[in-house]
Protein backbone atom coordinates (compact mmCIF):
# COMPACT_ATOMS: atom_id res chain seq x y z
CA UNK A 1 0.00 0.00 0.00
CA UNK A 2 1.34 3.41 -0.97
CA UNK A 3 2.01 5.90 1.80
CA UNK A 4 -0.58 8.62 2.27
CA UNK A 5 0.54 12.17 1.37
CA UNK A 6 1.32 14.62 4.16
CA UNK A 7 -1.71 16.86 4.69
CA UNK A 8 -1.14 19.26 7.62
CA UNK A 9 -3.86 21.68 6.47
CA UNK A 10 -6.46 18.98 5.87
CA UNK A 11 -5.57 17.42 9.23
CA UNK A 12 -6.94 20.56 10.90
CA UNK A 13 -10.39 19.66 9.58
CA UNK A 14 -10.33 16.41 11.56
CA UNK A 15 -10.04 18.23 14.88
CA UNK A 16 -13.06 18.98 17.00
CA UNK A 17 -16.26 17.06 17.77
CA UNK A 18 -17.71 16.74 14.28
CA UNK A 19 -17.22 13.99 11.66
CA UNK A 20 -14.87 15.03 8.87
CA UNK A 21 -14.88 14.28 5.14
CA UNK A 22 -11.08 14.23 5.37
CA UNK A 23 -11.20 11.14 7.59
CA UNK A 24 -13.41 9.38 5.04
CA UNK A 25 -11.10 10.24 2.13
CA UNK A 26 -8.11 8.97 4.12
CA UNK A 27 -9.93 5.71 4.76
CA UNK A 28 -10.63 5.27 1.05
CA UNK A 29 -7.06 6.29 0.22
CA UNK A 30 -5.74 3.19 1.99
CA UNK A 31 -6.76 1.11 -1.02
CA UNK A 32 -7.61 3.61 -3.80
CA UNK A 33 -4.97 5.55 -5.73
CA UNK A 34 -7.56 8.10 -6.83
CA UNK A 35 -8.40 8.96 -3.22
CA UNK A 36 -4.68 9.29 -2.37
CA UNK A 37 -4.20 11.72 -5.23
CA UNK A 38 -7.37 13.55 -4.20
CA UNK A 39 -5.86 14.16 -0.76
CA UNK A 40 -2.70 15.51 -2.33
CA UNK A 41 -4.55 17.79 -4.73
CA UNK A 42 -6.86 19.15 -2.04
CA UNK A 43 -3.94 19.86 0.30
CA UNK A 44 -2.19 21.69 -2.53
CA UNK A 45 -5.32 23.74 -3.26
CA UNK A 46 -5.55 24.74 0.40
CA UNK A 47 -1.87 25.66 0.45
CA UNK A 48 -1.94 27.65 -2.80
CA UNK A 49 -5.50 28.95 -2.30
CA UNK A 50 -6.28 27.91 -5.88
CA UNK A 51 -8.73 25.45 -7.30
CA UNK A 52 -7.17 22.85 -9.56
CA UNK A 53 -10.29 21.42 -11.23
CA UNK A 54 -11.28 22.44 -14.73
CA UNK A 55 -14.63 22.01 -16.47
CA UNK A 56 -14.71 18.80 -18.44
CA UNK A 57 -17.46 19.60 -20.92
CA UNK A 58 -20.12 17.03 -21.67
CA UNK A 59 -19.35 13.47 -20.59
CA UNK A 60 -22.01 10.80 -20.61
CA UNK A 61 -23.08 7.23 -21.23
CA UNK A 62 -24.61 5.74 -24.35
CA UNK A 63 -28.00 7.34 -25.08
CA UNK A 64 -27.91 9.80 -22.18
CA UNK A 65 -26.79 13.42 -22.25
CA UNK A 66 -27.27 13.96 -18.50
CA UNK A 67 -26.29 12.23 -15.30
CA UNK A 68 -22.50 12.52 -15.51
CA UNK A 69 -20.53 15.62 -14.53
CA UNK A 70 -17.15 15.85 -16.21
CA UNK A 71 -14.24 16.57 -13.88
CA UNK A 72 -10.55 16.91 -14.80
CA UNK A 73 -7.61 18.29 -12.86
CA UNK A 74 -5.27 20.83 -14.43
CA UNK A 75 -2.34 18.99 -12.78
CA UNK A 76 -2.57 15.52 -14.37
CA UNK A 77 1.20 15.12 -14.37
CA UNK A 78 1.33 15.49 -10.58
CA UNK A 79 -1.88 13.60 -9.77
CA UNK A 80 -2.36 11.03 -12.57
CA UNK A 81 -4.95 8.92 -10.71
CA UNK A 82 -7.41 11.82 -10.82
CA UNK A 83 -6.63 13.17 -14.28
CA UNK A 84 -10.26 12.09 -14.82
CA UNK A 85 -12.48 12.28 -11.75
CA UNK A 86 -16.05 12.30 -13.08
CA UNK A 87 -19.08 12.52 -10.81
CA UNK A 88 -22.16 10.37 -11.45
CA UNK A 89 -25.61 11.39 -10.24
CA UNK A 90 -27.85 8.42 -9.45
CA UNK A 91 -31.63 8.70 -9.27
CA UNK A 92 -32.59 8.39 -5.61
CA UNK A 93 -35.84 6.73 -4.48
CA UNK A 94 -38.56 9.16 -3.31
CA UNK A 95 -38.09 10.01 0.34
CA UNK A 96 -34.61 8.43 0.31
CA UNK A 97 -35.82 5.03 1.45
CA UNK A 98 -33.33 2.19 0.88
CA UNK A 99 -32.86 -1.39 1.89
CA UNK A 100 -29.45 -2.29 3.31
CA UNK A 101 -29.03 -4.64 0.33
CA UNK A 102 -29.51 -1.78 -2.16
CA UNK A 103 -26.96 0.38 -0.36
CA UNK A 104 -24.42 -2.44 -0.33
CA UNK A 105 -24.96 -2.99 -4.06
CA UNK A 106 -24.28 0.68 -4.81
CA UNK A 107 -21.14 0.67 -2.64
CA UNK A 108 -19.84 -2.55 -4.17
CA UNK A 109 -20.31 -1.20 -7.71
CA UNK A 110 -18.53 2.03 -6.83
CA UNK A 111 -15.66 0.24 -5.10
CA UNK A 112 -15.14 -1.73 -8.30
CA UNK A 113 -15.48 1.08 -10.84
CA UNK A 114 -14.78 4.35 -8.98
CA UNK A 115 -13.05 5.99 -6.03
CA UNK A 116 -15.38 4.50 -3.44
CA UNK A 117 -16.33 8.01 -2.27
CA UNK A 118 -20.02 8.93 -2.15
CA UNK A 119 -22.18 11.87 -1.12
CA UNK A 120 -25.54 10.80 0.28
CA UNK A 121 -27.09 13.07 -1.03
CA UNK A 122 -26.36 16.05 -3.26
CA UNK A 123 -28.35 19.28 -3.12
CA UNK A 124 -30.57 18.06 -5.97
CA UNK A 125 -31.28 14.90 -3.98
CA UNK A 126 -29.36 12.37 -6.03
CA UNK A 127 -26.94 9.76 -4.79
CA UNK A 128 -23.57 11.27 -5.72
CA UNK A 129 -20.75 8.92 -6.75
CA UNK A 130 -17.55 10.96 -6.66
CA UNK A 131 -14.71 10.18 -8.98
CA UNK A 132 -14.22 7.75 -11.84
CA UNK A 133 -12.50 7.66 -15.23
CA UNK A 134 -14.09 7.98 -18.65
CA UNK A 135 -13.64 4.26 -19.56
CA UNK A 136 -15.44 3.23 -16.35
CA UNK A 137 -18.59 5.30 -16.96
CA UNK A 138 -20.41 2.80 -19.17
CA UNK A 139 -19.55 -0.29 -17.04
CA UNK A 140 -20.72 1.57 -13.92
CA UNK A 141 -23.97 2.56 -15.60
CA UNK A 142 -24.66 -0.99 -16.78
CA UNK A 143 -23.94 -2.41 -13.32
CA UNK A 144 -26.27 0.11 -11.68
CA UNK A 145 -29.05 -0.65 -14.16
CA UNK A 146 -28.69 -4.35 -13.40
CA UNK A 147 -29.62 -3.73 -9.76
CA UNK A 148 -32.44 -1.29 -10.53
CA UNK A 149 -30.80 2.16 -10.40
CA UNK A 150 -30.75 4.81 -13.12
CA UNK A 151 -28.79 8.01 -13.69
CA UNK A 152 -30.25 11.27 -12.48
CA UNK A 153 -30.24 14.64 -14.19
CA UNK A 154 -27.39 17.04 -14.89
CA UNK A 155 -26.85 19.88 -17.31
CA UNK A 156 -29.71 21.79 -18.95
CA UNK A 157 -32.38 19.20 -18.26
CA UNK A 158 -34.99 18.30 -15.69
CA UNK A 159 -33.14 17.41 -12.52
CA UNK A 160 -34.11 14.39 -10.48
CA UNK A 161 -37.34 15.16 -8.59
CA UNK A 162 -36.95 14.87 -4.83
CA UNK A 163 -39.42 14.67 -1.99
CA UNK A 164 -39.65 14.56 1.78
CA UNK A 165 -40.64 11.33 3.51
CA UNK A 166 -44.27 12.45 3.25
CA UNK A 167 -47.05 10.17 4.49
CA UNK A 168 -44.60 7.27 4.91
CA UNK A 169 -43.22 8.76 8.13
CA UNK A 170 -44.77 12.19 8.76
CA UNK A 171 -48.17 12.91 10.27
CA UNK A 172 -48.20 16.46 8.83
CA UNK A 173 -48.04 15.39 5.17
CA UNK A 174 -50.93 16.95 3.25
CA UNK A 175 -50.44 14.86 0.09
CA UNK A 176 -48.49 11.87 -1.19
CA UNK A 177 -45.11 13.43 -1.93
CA UNK A 178 -43.56 10.04 -2.70
CA UNK A 179 -46.17 9.15 -5.29
CA UNK A 180 -45.93 12.51 -7.05
CA UNK A 181 -42.11 12.54 -7.16
CA UNK A 182 -42.07 8.99 -8.54
CA UNK A 183 -44.72 9.79 -11.16
CA UNK A 184 -42.86 12.91 -12.36
CA UNK A 185 -39.62 10.92 -12.59
CA UNK A 186 -41.19 8.15 -14.67
CA UNK A 187 -43.23 10.49 -16.89
CA UNK A 188 -40.44 12.87 -17.84
CA UNK A 189 -37.65 10.40 -18.66
CA UNK A 190 -36.62 12.15 -21.88
CA UNK A 191 -36.42 15.52 -20.15
CA UNK A 192 -34.42 13.95 -17.30
CA UNK A 193 -31.79 12.20 -19.39
CA UNK A 194 -31.49 14.34 -22.52
CA UNK A 195 -30.75 18.06 -21.94
CA UNK A 196 -33.11 20.18 -24.02
CA UNK A 197 -33.86 23.26 -21.92
CA UNK A 198 -32.27 26.72 -21.66
CA UNK A 199 -31.01 25.63 -18.24
CA UNK A 200 -31.83 23.27 -15.37
CA UNK A 201 -35.36 22.68 -14.03
CA UNK A 202 -35.99 21.24 -10.55
CA UNK A 203 -39.08 19.72 -8.95
CA UNK A 204 -39.20 19.39 -5.18
CA UNK A 205 -42.16 17.98 -3.27
CA UNK A 206 -42.71 18.95 0.38
CA UNK A 207 -45.63 17.44 2.24
CA UNK A 208 -46.37 20.44 4.45
CA UNK A 209 -45.32 24.09 4.92
CA UNK A 210 -42.35 23.01 7.06
CA UNK A 211 -40.80 22.35 3.61
CA UNK A 212 -38.21 19.79 4.71
CA UNK A 213 -36.63 19.64 1.22
CA UNK A 214 -36.28 23.46 1.07
CA UNK A 215 -38.31 23.56 -2.13
CA UNK A 216 -39.28 27.22 -1.77
CA UNK A 217 -35.62 28.26 -1.98
CA UNK A 218 -34.20 25.75 -4.49
CA UNK A 219 -36.83 24.41 -6.90
CA UNK A 220 -38.02 25.85 -10.19
CA UNK A 221 -41.36 24.24 -9.33
CA UNK A 222 -42.14 23.73 -5.64
CA UNK A 223 -45.14 21.59 -4.65
CA UNK A 224 -45.74 22.28 -0.96
CA UNK A 225 -48.53 20.66 1.02
CA UNK A 226 -51.16 22.82 2.68
CA UNK A 227 -54.80 22.83 3.76
CA UNK A 228 -57.70 25.23 3.19
CA UNK A 229 -60.07 24.54 6.07
CA UNK A 230 -59.61 25.25 9.78
CA UNK A 231 -56.71 24.13 11.95
CA UNK A 232 -57.92 21.29 14.17
CA UNK A 233 -57.71 22.22 17.85
CA UNK A 234 -57.81 19.99 20.93
CA UNK A 235 -58.54 22.58 23.61
CA UNK A 236 -57.85 20.19 26.47
CA UNK A 237 -54.35 19.55 25.10
CA UNK A 238 -53.76 23.29 24.67
CA UNK A 239 -54.62 23.77 28.34
CA UNK A 240 -52.30 20.88 29.21
CA UNK A 241 -49.39 22.59 27.43
CA UNK A 242 -50.11 25.77 29.39
CA UNK A 243 -50.36 23.90 32.69
CA UNK A 244 -46.96 22.30 32.04
CA UNK A 245 -45.31 25.69 31.67
CA UNK A 246 -45.55 26.65 28.00
CA UNK A 247 -45.95 30.43 27.66
CA UNK A 248 -48.48 30.31 24.83
CA UNK A 249 -48.82 34.09 24.58
CA UNK A 250 -45.09 34.64 24.19
CA UNK A 251 -44.09 31.48 22.31
CA UNK A 252 -47.07 31.02 19.98
CA UNK A 253 -49.31 34.08 19.75
CA UNK A 254 -46.58 36.72 19.36
CA UNK A 255 -44.78 34.65 16.74
CA UNK A 256 -47.83 34.17 14.51
CA UNK A 257 -47.15 36.01 11.21
CA UNK A 258 -50.87 36.31 10.46
CA UNK A 259 -51.71 37.61 13.94
CA UNK A 260 -54.68 35.30 13.77
CA UNK A 261 -54.59 33.77 17.28
CA UNK A 262 -55.74 34.86 20.74
CA UNK A 263 -55.20 33.21 24.12
CA UNK A 264 -57.11 34.27 27.21
CA UNK A 265 -55.45 31.82 29.55
CA UNK A 266 -58.09 29.16 29.03
CA UNK A 267 -59.15 29.12 25.37
CA UNK A 268 -57.20 29.38 22.12
CA UNK A 269 -59.13 31.24 19.40
CA UNK A 270 -57.97 31.13 15.76
CA UNK A 271 -59.16 33.34 12.90
CA UNK A 272 -58.40 30.83 10.16
CA UNK A 273 -59.13 33.35 7.40
CA UNK A 274 -55.91 35.15 8.36
CA UNK A 275 -53.79 32.01 8.90
CA UNK A 276 -50.58 31.98 6.81
CA UNK A 277 -50.15 28.18 7.15
CA UNK A 278 -46.65 28.68 8.57
CA UNK A 279 -46.89 25.61 10.87
CA UNK A 280 -45.31 27.44 13.83
CA UNK A 281 -48.18 26.87 16.24
CA UNK A 282 -48.52 23.23 15.16
CA UNK A 283 -44.78 22.64 15.59
CA UNK A 284 -44.85 24.12 19.10
CA UNK A 285 -48.00 22.27 20.21
CA UNK A 286 -48.18 19.15 18.02
CA UNK A 287 -50.44 17.26 20.42
CA UNK A 288 -52.99 20.09 20.46
CA UNK A 289 -53.05 21.40 16.87
CA UNK A 290 -53.15 19.69 13.49
CA UNK A 291 -53.59 20.70 9.84
CA UNK A 292 -57.17 20.71 8.60
CA UNK A 293 -58.82 17.86 6.71
CA UNK A 294 -59.19 19.59 3.31
CA UNK A 295 -55.59 19.00 2.27
CA UNK A 296 -53.73 19.60 -0.96
CA UNK A 297 -50.74 21.59 -2.18
CA UNK A 298 -49.65 25.03 -3.26
CA UNK A 299 -47.69 25.12 -6.53
CA UNK A 300 -44.94 27.74 -6.61
CA UNK A 301 -42.49 28.63 -9.33
CA UNK A 302 -39.15 30.27 -9.88
CA UNK A 303 -36.71 29.78 -7.00
CA UNK A 304 -32.98 29.27 -7.47
CA UNK A 305 -29.58 29.76 -5.86
CA UNK A 306 -27.47 32.86 -6.64
CA UNK A 307 -25.54 32.09 -9.83
CA UNK A 308 -26.38 34.53 -12.64
CA UNK A 309 -29.03 36.95 -11.35
CA UNK A 310 -28.94 36.29 -7.60
CA UNK A 311 -31.11 34.15 -5.34
CA UNK A 312 -34.87 33.93 -5.85
CA UNK A 313 -37.60 32.43 -3.67
CA UNK A 314 -40.57 30.75 -5.28
CA UNK A 315 -43.70 32.73 -6.14
CA UNK A 316 -47.20 31.30 -5.87
CA UNK A 317 -48.49 29.95 -9.18
CA UNK A 318 -51.55 27.96 -8.04
CA UNK A 319 -52.70 28.65 -4.45
CA UNK A 320 -54.42 25.30 -3.93
CA UNK A 321 -54.27 22.09 -5.94
CA UNK A 322 -55.60 18.63 -5.15
CA UNK A 323 -52.82 16.14 -6.07
CA UNK A 324 -54.58 13.09 -7.45
CA UNK A 325 -52.96 10.43 -9.68
CA UNK A 326 -52.18 10.46 -12.54
CA UNK A 327 -51.60 14.23 -11.97
CA UNK A 328 -52.33 15.07 -15.63
CA UNK A 329 -53.44 18.62 -14.83
CA UNK A 330 -50.06 19.41 -13.29
CA UNK A 331 -48.12 17.67 -16.04
CA UNK A 332 -50.04 19.53 -18.74
CA UNK A 333 -49.20 22.82 -17.00
CA UNK A 334 -45.54 21.84 -16.76
CA UNK A 335 -45.38 21.00 -20.48
CA UNK A 336 -46.93 24.39 -21.32
CA UNK A 337 -44.36 26.20 -19.17
CA UNK A 338 -41.51 24.21 -20.72
CA UNK A 339 -42.70 24.98 -24.26
CA UNK A 340 -42.79 28.71 -23.54
CA UNK A 341 -39.48 28.78 -21.65
CA UNK A 342 -37.68 26.64 -24.28
CA UNK A 343 -38.92 28.94 -27.06
CA UNK A 344 -38.35 32.31 -25.37
CA UNK A 345 -35.78 31.69 -22.63
CA UNK A 346 -32.16 32.74 -22.93
CA UNK A 347 -29.22 30.39 -22.51
CA UNK A 348 -28.62 29.61 -18.81
CA UNK A 349 -31.77 31.51 -17.81
CA UNK A 350 -33.77 29.76 -15.10
CA UNK A 351 -37.57 29.93 -15.19
CA UNK A 352 -37.63 32.46 -12.31
CA UNK A 353 -35.26 34.75 -14.18
CA UNK A 354 -37.34 34.35 -17.33
CA UNK A 355 -40.46 35.44 -15.40
CA UNK A 356 -38.60 38.44 -14.01
CA UNK A 357 -37.55 39.45 -17.51
CA UNK A 358 -40.89 39.10 -19.29
CA UNK A 359 -43.13 40.01 -16.34
CA UNK A 360 -45.48 37.76 -14.40
CA UNK A 361 -48.54 39.10 -16.20
CA UNK A 362 -47.14 38.21 -19.62
CA UNK A 363 -46.00 34.83 -18.34
CA UNK A 364 -49.44 33.96 -16.93
CA UNK A 365 -51.12 35.08 -20.14
CA UNK A 366 -48.79 32.94 -22.25
CA UNK A 367 -49.41 29.78 -20.21
CA UNK A 368 -53.16 30.39 -19.93
CA UNK A 369 -53.47 30.93 -16.16
CA UNK A 370 -55.52 33.65 -14.52
CA UNK A 371 -53.83 35.84 -11.88
CA UNK A 372 -54.63 34.96 -8.28
CA UNK A 373 -54.68 37.28 -5.29
CA UNK A 374 -52.29 34.95 -3.46
CA UNK A 375 -49.55 35.74 -5.99
CA UNK A 376 -48.85 39.03 -4.16
CA UNK A 377 -48.97 39.94 -0.48
CA UNK A 378 -49.52 43.64 -1.22
CA UNK A 379 -49.76 45.61 -4.47
CA UNK A 380 -46.36 46.71 -5.79
CA UNK A 381 -44.52 44.58 -3.20
CA UNK A 382 -43.23 42.30 -5.96
CA UNK A 383 -41.06 44.25 -8.41
CA UNK A 384 -42.21 42.25 -11.43
CA UNK A 385 -45.97 42.65 -10.83
CA UNK A 386 -47.39 45.51 -12.89
CA UNK A 387 -50.91 46.80 -13.49
CA UNK A 388 -51.97 48.29 -16.78
CA UNK A 389 -53.64 51.70 -16.77
CA UNK A 390 -57.40 51.19 -16.83
CA UNK A 391 -57.42 47.86 -14.94
CA UNK A 392 -60.52 47.75 -12.77
CA UNK A 393 -59.90 44.49 -10.96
Amino acid sequence: MAELPKTPLLDELEKGPWPSFVTEIKEAAKHKASSRDLLGLLERSYRERLGHWKHGGIVGVLGYGGGVIGRYTDLPQDFPAISHFHTMRINQPPGWFYTSKALRQICDIWEEHGSGLTNMHGSTGDIILLGTTTPELEPTFQALCAVGFDLGGSGSDMRTPSSCVGPARCEWACYDTLGLAHDLTITFQDELHRPMFPYKFKFKCSGCPNDCVAAVARADMSIIGTWRDDIKVDHAKVKEYADKGLDIERTVIRNCPGKCMEWDGATLAIDNSACRKCMHCINVMPKALRPGDDRGATILIGSKAPIVEGALLSSVLIPFWKPEPPYEDLKDLVRTIWDLWAEEGKNRERVGEFIQRVGLGNFLSAIGLDPEAEMVAHPRENPYIFYAVGDKE
